[in-house]
């Protein structure tokens, strides 16, 4: 029996979330703004708390920084009951100021700060991959070293593109060596089921799954010609920030697939979670939970 479900490998960091009257700022020597909040957040915290309040065991680990917002890091894991192991990077932990709207909508000015040949040794990594049913990796460039591994260890391998454009290299290497693609299509636009296609012809993906905000999400399965949509959920909740909504449409996607629901009502339940998200403030403070996903999941299909 596997020791976890499912292994989150990077994406840990500090999001400062400042909102702004529009993302279009004017051009002046200061702005006044509400106050303004740091957020443990990044996607792969993002995914891992999500899966981790579903209820699914979840491992996590990565790079942070021996600092301050590393500190916040661990307290937070530490009152979340996550099991999150850490390497000290001398860089420091990412960080992100993100604007936000008063529609909800972000613009992330994004700090990776670690060296470009930064490696995660096997040591550190292999006994929590070898024993996970499946692992979730972020698409930081050392995390791509691991793909062999997973191959080896048996461990099937989702991972998020998020804005790709369908062309830059280094999220090619993640999208072609997954079993589980995720992308958002806000770069993709009417390139999006071309991506999609070219993703499942050249790699290994079983489903690619492209995430479109209020537009909801497609996917496309392997050995299918068809693309097929899946609306969003429309939970009558205000939406009042989206950041952190695709990890969370990500990890109720994961809960309900690797419980062996089809991807259909894994996609639904995907944009169960994904909406629940833009209703809450900051980034990745409050999850849904599996009790909430379930009736909100139980609801929409009985309409």
């Amino acid at each position: 029996m596997s020791s976890y479900d499912i292994l989150v490998v990077g994406g840990a960091g500090i999001d400062t979330i400042v909102r702004v009257p529009g993302l279009q700022l004017p051009v002046a020597d200061s702005l006044h703004v509400p106050p303004i909040h740091d957020y443990v957040a990044h996607t792969g915290n993002g995914v891992a708390l999500g899966c981790h309040a579903l209820g699914l065991r979840c491992k996590f680990i990565d790079f942070i920084g021996d600092d301050a917002q590393g500190a916040a890091i661990l307290q937070r894991y530490k009152d979340a009951k996550l099991d999150f192991s850490h390497l000290v990077e001398p860089s420091g932990t990412r960080r992100s100021v993100n604007l936000v709207d008063p529609q909800g909508r972000r613009l992330s000015l994004y700090d990776g700060r670690h060296p470009e040949d930064v490696r995660m040794p096997a040591a550190f990594y292999l006994p929590y991959l070898g024993p996970a049913r499946h692992s979730h990796f972020s698409i930081m460039g050392w995390v791509a070293e691991l793909f062999d591994d997973a191959l080896v260890c048996g461990t099937s391998v989702s991972t998020d593109l998020h804005d790709w454009d369908g062309v830059n290299p280094h999220h090619k290497v993640f999208a072609l060596r997954a079993d589980l693609v995720f992308l958002s299509t806000a770069a993709l636009g009417e390139r999006t089921q071309s991506v999609m296609r070219a993703i499942v012809a050249e790699g290994r993906a079983q489903a690619v799954i492209a995430m479109a905000g209020a537009d909801g999400a497609y996917v496309l399965e392997r050995g299918s010609e068809t693309v097929r949509h899946t609306p969003a959920a429309g939970l009558n909740l205000p939406v009042v920030d989206t950041n952190g909504a695709g990890d969370s449409f990500v990890a109720a996607f994961l809960h309900a697939w690797l419980a062996g629901a089809g991807i259909d009502a894994a996609m639904r339940r995907g944009a169960i979670g994904g909406a629940f998200a833009c209703a809450q403030h900051g980034t990745h403070e409050r999850f849904i939970g599996r009790v909430e996903l379930d009736d909100l999941y139980q609801d929409s299909t009985s309409l």
